[in-house]
């Protein structure tokens, strides 16, 4: 063999050893450069941390990839929905909240387990509405999902007790009447033991220009207007039941039904309204059930529209989380 050649074994054999790599070391295609490295670890962090993913779910944060314009209006529309009716129930409890510490007698009751204050109805339907509002608000404000579950599952719920209860007024509309009535004459015998009771009846006859439940005599029962009773307001009716309680004067004079009791019935007809209350309430309640029934279904239509609005917007916020979980991981 001469000098300037070479064997072809050797050759092949060098050849060999300079494609073969070793194993242990990567392949020289798949090995990636400083920067370019860098770059699919900070791609690839978010979704890979254990610990990353573990607060998203907690916090319940939506993906930050940005709604479409139609999801968008919707929550917004949601937002300013529930800050508005958040507005109006912050405003009623205050209203209670400040009625119940001005009482001169809040420990005054008449017979019921909680005293029958009207303040604290306005209390508690203030507290659970504007719990409920505030975190539909916050929830379509913050994109945070559990809060729009509990505002949609509110909701649904308040739904639910309201066609129960609208069941119940009518299958039971005949005993309800009975104890409305039956409530107007207690009403009337603890006329002086609550301040809020004597308001909210001196309202009723003087809204529905009546007195007592079936007639005027039905003052009868209460203990300060009888006319067996050694007061100064003996044998009297209440202002509230006057024709013309301020005689046309700015005050209104709380002695014109002094005495009423005490005189014939076409006297007291001249001072004082003859006819109960509870026959023109039952044809208020006949005459107005239109407008009662149109109150209701739009109260129901309102609720049923944020629900819906919430529901879709909790259906925009899952899309985009759906398409993150759906992408391949990297290897």
């Amino acid at each position: 063999m001469e000098e300037g050649e070479s064997s072809p074994l050797l050759s092949q054999g060098t050849a060999g050893q300079e494609r073969s790599p070793t194993r242990n070391s990567p392949p020289t295609s798949n090995i990636l450069g400083p920067e370019l490295w860098k770059e699919q670890v900070g791609a690839w962090g978010c979704r890979c941390c254990p610990g990353a993913k573990h607060q998203a779910w907690k916090e319940g944060q939506a993906s930050s990839l940005p709604l479409s314009t139609g999801s968008n209006c919707v929550k917004y529309l949601t937002f300013l929905s529930n800050f508005f009716f958040s507005l109006l129930a912050l405003v009623a409890l205050a209203a209670g909240l400040w009625g119940l510490a001005v009482k001169t007698s809040p420990e005054n009751s008449w017979g019921g387990a909680l005293p029958a204050d009207p303040m604290l109805v306005l209390v508690l339907g203030g507290l659970v509405v504007s719990v409920v509002s505030l975190s539909g608000c916050l929830g379509a404000l913050c994109e945070n999902s559990c809060l729009l579950r509990f505002y949609c599952g509110a909701v649904l719920s308040c739904l639910v007790l309201e066609a129960l209860a609208g069941t119940l007024v009518v299958a039971l509309w005949g005993p309800l009447q009975e104890g409305l009535k039956n409530a107007l004459h207690a009403a009337i015998i603890h006329y002086r033991d609550d301040p809020d009771l004597c308001f909210l009846l001196d309202q009723v006859q003087l809204g529905l220009q009546c007195c007592g439940v079936v007639s005027y005599q039905d003052w009868q029962q209460n203990l300060y207007f009888n006319c067996s009773s050694p007061g100064v307001q003996a044998c009297s009716l209440p202002a509230s039941c006057c024709i013309n309680p301020q005689e046309g004067g700015a005050l209104v004079n709380t002695q014109c039904g002094f005495g009423v009791l005490h005189l014939d019935q076409n006297a007291a007809g001249q001072v004082v309204h003859l006819q109960g209350c509870w026959p023109v309430l039952q044809q208020w309640l006949r005459g107005n059930m239109q407008t009662i029934g149109g109150c209701v279904i739009t109260v129901v239509a309102i609720q049923g529209a944020e629900l819906l609005l919430a529901t879709c917007l909790l259906r925009a916020l899952a899309v985009p989380k759906t398409a993150e979980n759906t992408e391949p991981q990297p290897l």
